[in-house]
């Protein structure tokens, strides 16, 4: 619609003579990615209002006062900036609906950079400068896509906006594109994100991003964003908003101020084409199971070196920043072939290093408890609404840190894993036991997500059918539900649980060879597992008796003609000791106060193990 030529006007006057602070710029004064560095120290430490906070921010940046003029919510994704708007929202009224059905069911939030980029942590997760409100629907189509550049798309929204296959030289995957309307809007959103979070942005995954802090951005994306940048110059709409932000925040987006700062920034330093030196004296350092660790020396480089990256039988597994890496996930008893890649912080990248061989060692049998290289999973529940969980066993024969673990999602079975880090996992895991992981949104009636070990509502949680979901070790694939690169269902509205007699992960996903199927919501499994030979061998199970099971929290283990010292634990599924008796010779062992829950009783005779499940109402 016609745009409100006098309030614009009136704006601009005002704006240009008493809005940013004085002084607030005095200190950049480089060029580069000096002042890159700069302006980053002065926009840095800004305040966080919260997740929630965002809506109250929104209702002083980003109402509509340019076209309409009505005090509607400015959706750059449903805004018709020469006709009558398709829907409009009221800052109040449409919000976080949750049907997003169609366009103009209501609004949310859409991160220009996506959440799972930077894992949902603060403060980025709740920055304005690059958070705006938008329709729902048009946000998921969107959904975790770069902005690039559509000549054919596969979805337009009802004001333009496409979603496609990239049209420009160095990137052909999916991406989104706005209309021409907002494209500087959203490019110095991206030079905001890319100034206010150098210091950690070199650790973030999207196809945007070249894994450097300096220049950020690969070069395909850059003439992209630079583009946008010139033909859609800064508008009324955004020194508002910058404004109404900085008073919520107290930072601004340096880009809006000064628009010359992005040419000054990107268009100034000379590209770097000099890779760095190859890395040398390649080493096998330590190999067990499931792991092979590596060590060599130092390559050198004009500009620094970024990180190394790891291949494995011709295939790239790992990054790393340091001279050495441990890769897990892998098979016993098996050769592999390893070399190292040094790239330096303009992207370039050296000849490989000489290739070395390294072999895993046999698995461990563990002495008569089934013994497994690794820990998998074991259950999986895609129910209706909202009812997702996973389930991860641990039958290693040992407490396991899962710090080192994440889960990630491939987003209907195409596309790249949701982030670099994942939905990580938190505390240790007994052996014997399980961890449940639960969506936040579920409904109690099927599992509580208040009883589980995690509960969250991370995107990797909020899988589908076609959703294949990974379970990663140092961010190595280990185990997978789901077929990489298969948009078809492989499991809708169903539950599936490791058959008994698996007991390793497998990264091939075998849904007939390694899982049972229950009708959907069946969660009554989610808890525990137990392998087909749990407890046999040279330790026979019958030789002790928990009762009564189910129990009240009171209950007695009896071992049966033991002559032999036992060592006697129970393990929550949350992992956590909640009773232990070493070196007992007593042949009945009385137990009081247990919480309600499920448990694993594990008794040891020197090197002869066996677990026993207990539930307490």
């Amino acid at each position: 619609m016609k745009k409100n030529y006098f309030f614009l006007f009136l704006l601009v006057f005002t704006s240009a003579f008493s809005q940013i602070p004085t002084g607030y710029y005095d200190t950049a004064t480089g060029t580069g990615y000096a002042l890159k560095t700069q302006l980053y120290n002065i926009i840095k430490d800004h305040t966080d209002n919260g997740y929630g906070g965002l809506y109250v921010t929104y209702a002083t940046s980003d109402l509509d006062h340019f076209y309409e003029n009505d005090g509607t919510v400015l959706d750059m994704y449903s805004e018709n900036p020469t006709g009558t708007d398709p829907y409009s929202y009221s800052i109040a009224t449409t919000q976080r609906c949750g049907n997003y059905v169609k366009e103009g069911d209501c609004y949310n939030r859409e991160h220009i950079i996506p959440q799972s980029v930077f894992d949902e942590k603060s403060p980025m997760v709740a920055d304005a400068h690059f958070i705006t409100p938008t329709d729902g629907k048009v946000n998921g189509m969107r959904s975790n896509y770069p902005h690039g550049v559509v000549n054919n798309p596969t979805y337009t929204s009802l004001n333009g906006s496409k979603l496609g296959a990239n049209a420009t030289a160095g990137y052909s995957g999916t991406v989104f594109e706005p209309i021409d309307e907002f494209k500087g809007d959203i490019a110095r959103m991206y030079f905001y994100f890319a100034t206010r979070y150098e210091n950690t942005i070199a650790g973030y995954s999207y196809p945007m991003f070249n894994g450097t802090s300096n220049k950020v951005f690969t070069a395909a994306f850059l003439n992209i964003l630079l583009a946008w940048h010139t033909q859609d110059p800064v508008s009324p709409r955004e020194i508002e908003r910058n404004n109404a932000i900085y008073a919520r925040q107290n930072n601004r987006n340096p880009f809006i101020d000064h628009p010359e700062y992005v040419n000054q920034i990107w268009t100034t330093e000379s590209d770097d084409t000099t890779p760095p030196t190859t890395p040398q004296n390649l080493t096998v350092t330590q190999s067990t199971s499931n792991s092979i660790s590596l060590s060599w020396s130092a390559s050198t480089d004009n500009s620094g070196i970024a990180a190394y990256a790891i291949y494995v039988d011709n295939v790239f597994k790992q990054n790393t920043t340091s001279t050495t890496a441990t890769i897990s996930g892998l098979t016993p008893s098996t050769t592999y072939s390893f070399y190292v890649i040094a790239k330096d912080a303009s992207n370039n990248s050296s000849t490989q290093s000489t290739s070395v061989n390294g072999t895993t060692t046999e698995a461990s049998s563990g002495g008569g408890g089934t013994v497994t290289n690794e820990i998998f999973f074991t259950e999986y529940v895609e129910g209706s609404g909202n009812n997702k969980y996973l389930e991860i066993s641990n039958f290693t024969g040992n407490t396991v840190d899962l710090t080192k673990y994440a889960i990630k999602k491939q987003v209907n079975g195409a596309g790249p894993w949701t982030s670099t880090s994942g939905l990580a996992l938190t505390g240790t895991l007994a052996h014997g036991a399980s961890y449940v992981i639960a969506y936040s949104q579920a409904a109690a009636a099927c599992f509580a997500p208040a009883s589980a070990n995690l509960s969250s509502g991370a995107t990797e949680l909020q899988f589908n059918g076609n959703d294949p979901v990974g379970l990663f070790k140092n961010d190595v694939l280990i185990d997978i539900i789901g077929t990489l690169g298969n948009t078809a269902n492989f499991s809708i509205d169903e539950t599936l649980r490791r058959k008994p007699t698996v007991s390793s992960p497998n990264t091939i996903f075998d849904k007939a060879a390694e899982w049972d199927v229950y009708p959907k919501d069946t969660c009554s499994g989610l808890g525990s597992h137990t392998l087909a030979n749990l407890g046999t061998g040279n330790f026979d199970s019958a030789i002790f008796s928990i009762y009564p099971n189910p129990s009240n929290g009171h209950f007695t283990i009896q071992l049966k003609d033991s002559n032999e010292t036992s060592n006697i634990e129970i393990i929550s599924i949350l992992g956590q000791r909640v009773f232990s008796q070493k070196n007992s010779l007593n042949s009945s062992i009385n137990v009081n106060n247990i919480q309600k829950g499920i448990y694993i009783v594990r008794i040891t005779q020197g090197s002869k193990t066996s677990s026993k499940k207990i539930i307490i109402n």
